[in-house]
């Protein structure tokens, strides 16, 4: 697990790009009060996801309107039909960390 920024950096319903040993990701402070790292590009178009709007545990790609599950890195709605890489997150001591090995088996 790598720290990456303080729990406070990041506001609740809101998404930041951070860059973890040269990879991009899109850390989320979802509106369940968890934090969830994704892969920072949308699989549909190569935009940033950290750029989109954060409703509930989903993350919504600015361009074309595509949804991702936060969880499962699945899309839930049109146009993108791949998933993206999710990042396992931990907050220990005030501190947000995420470890590289996707948890749902997704690659770059």
């Amino acid at each position: 697990m790598i720290r990456v920024c303080a729990a406070t950096d990041v506001a609740k319903g809101e998404a930041v790009q951070v860059t973890v040993d040269g990879t991009e990701i899109a850390l989320v402070h979802a509106d369940d009060d968890n934090f969830y790292a994704v892969y920072d590009e949308c699989s549909h178009a190569s935009v940033p996801l950290s750029e989109g709007e954060v409703e509930g545990c989903t993350l919504e790609c600015w361009l074309h309107g595509s949804r991702f599950d936060l969880r499962t890195g699945e899309p839930t709605g049109l146009p993108a039909t791949e998933p993206v890489p999710v990042y396992p997150v931990e907050v220990r001591d005030g501190d947000v960390y995420i470890d590289l090995n996707p948890s749902n088996g997704v690659t770059k």
